[in-house]
């Protein structure tokens, strides 16, 4: 079941969900917008023959924080892992699905 506009006002306003921080303009009809942050982990994949959870491999991955207004440039085939901007909290019983703004993919 998805929550509607209204029922993510409630569910904040009882605290039981929340968006730090919050802004009232994120709530969408039927979701809540989320930005991304400036921190992206690069895999280095090439640099190892496979990856194992099990062995220590430093040089998998590096972190990247663009300066200022520079862009973050993702090319065909990487792989990153982003991280939100706002920090969201949900209880026990509302899962949240995390998807990209179609109104931005449109644009190319």
């Amino acid at each position: 079941m998805l929550l509607s506009d209204r029922d993510i006002r409630a569910e904040l306003a009882a605290g039981r969900v929340g968006l730090d921080p919050f802004d009232e303009e994120m709530i969408q009809p039927s979701s809540m917008d989320v930005r991304l942050d400036r921190m992206f982990r690069v895999f280095e994949n090439h640099r190892y023959p496979h990856i194992d959870p099990a062995v220590e491999q430093p040089d998998l991955t590096r972190l990247i924080e663009p300066e200022g207004a520079e862009p973050f440039i993702l090319h065909p085939g990487e792989f990153v892992l982003g991280s939100t901007y706002e920090v969201v909290t949900l209880p026990d019983d509302i899962a949240g699905r995390l998807e990209g703004k179609s109104s931005l993919g449109r644009l190319g």
